[in-house]
């Protein structure tokens, strides 16, 4: 399902939060994309960081790393992304293809 010419990094041993909301503080800290600024429903229940392809408006899908996942207070699904050059996005959950932890082939 990767694109064959993408070069997965390791996945980082650091610079996301899993398990919990993100605090502004992690925001600032660059450990998170966004802080709901404790209006969060709680973490999602995934594995982060993981490997992740995001869809977007144009359709397009670009190599991602889930750094952080969580429910918003409307209910969806909300998942913090870096791209493989550090550049960050927010998307919601449909917008995101999980690959997991192994490096995708």
């Amino acid at each position: 399902m990767a694109d064959e010419n993408v070069h997965w990094p390791d996945l980082p041993t650091r610079g996301f939060i899993s398990g919990r909301p993100a605090t502004i503080e992690d925001a600032k800290q660059g450990n998170a994309v966004f802080s709901m600024k404790g209006q969060s429903k709680g973490a999602l229940a995934i594995t982060v960081p993981q490997y992740a392809l995001w869809r977007d408006e144009k359709a397009l899908n670009h190599a991602m790393i889930v750094v952080q996942a969580e429910r918003a207070p409307d209910g969806s699904e909300i998942v913090g992304l870096r791209d493989l050059e550090g550049h960050e996005a927010v998307a919601t959950l449909p917008e995101v293809t999980l690959l997991g932890t192994e490096k995708p082939h």
